[in-house]
């Protein structure tokens, strides 16, 4: 199959690391011209002469700014200009006992973890379905369907995006815009290697601390391991390109078989 995207532009939030810069690079690949974001516009910089640096023929530009708020929101969106391929990628995780989660941090999850995407496709969803052609994609969860203990505030919010998704996929009916969300699995980035440092011994090697963690507190996925990020981009650059024109308002697994169903 060839993923074709030359003439799209698309706009992922938080693609300076993880799983975001590797949707950005899969996209810029498939020849799309890809807005990098983050709140740095000297991070954001810096990771577009990386990903150059990897592919001289990606069209990168910069589109720092905090999406999270209506100003950074703003900022972001004018820089990419008419965005025809949203990822709302951004998202905030952390451990945290149920009972001392307060009600400043659930509003701070929901602001980041929702609202943002919520925001955006407001801004960008009536331009794509004029110009008939479109992608939202939101970066769900696992924990969207099995709710961690050790995170209730993460699972709901995302809980939250699966229906977002779900909602707008309806307001786009027969317009030619297809909206999905993408259930990422455990995977293996940065931030995740903290948070795993959280929960086991920090004095592991980190093979072992991996395989310590997916025992303990994901015995359930089929893949054993943690996943990688580009397999995560891969299946964003499918549902993103105009192969997925029948996917619409569904919730697709990329989870290691981590959820134990046979659908969604």
């Amino acid at each position: 199959m060839l993923i074709d995207l030359r003439g799209r532009t698309a706009l992922v939030t938080g693609s300076t690391r993880g799983i975001g810069r590797a949707i950005a690079a899969a996209l810029a690949d498939a020849g799309a011209r890809v807005a990098i974001n983050g709140r740095d516009p000297g991070g954001v910089a810096a990771v577009i002469a990386e990903l150059r640096a990897d592919g001289a023929e990606r069209e990168l530009i910069a589109a720092a700014g905090d999406v999270t708020d209506e100003a950074g929101a703003a900022s972001a969106l004018a820089a990419a200009g008419d965005v025809d391929v949203l990822v709302n990628n951004l998202g905030i995780f952390g451990a945290a006992p149920a009972l001392e989660i307060t009600d400043e941090e659930w509003r701070r999850y929901f602001e980041v973890n929702v609202l943002a995407a919520v925001r955006l496709i407001r801004a960008t969803l009536p331009g794509m379905k004029g110009r008939g052609w479109g992608r939202v994609l939101n970066i769900a969860s696992d924990s969207a369907i099995a709710i961690p203990e050790e995170m209730i505030h993460y699972g709901t919010s995302k809980t939250a995006l699966l229906a977002v998704s779900r909602g707008f996929a309806k307001d786009a009916a027969g317009t030619g815009v297809t909206v999905n969300s993408v259930i990422a699995g455990p995977t293996h980035t940065g931030g995740v290697e903290s948070f795993v440092y959280q929960l086991v011994d920090a004095a592991l090697p980190w093979e072992e601390a991996q395989r310590e963690f997916m025992r303990r507190y994901r015995p359930q996925s089929l893949l054993q391991r943690l996943i990688e990020p580009q397999e995560i981009a891969n299946m964003v650059a499918y549902l993103a390109s105009p192969l997925a024109s029948a996917t619409t308002g569904a919730a697709v697994r990329v989870d290691g078989g981590y959820v134990d169903s046979i659908v969604p």
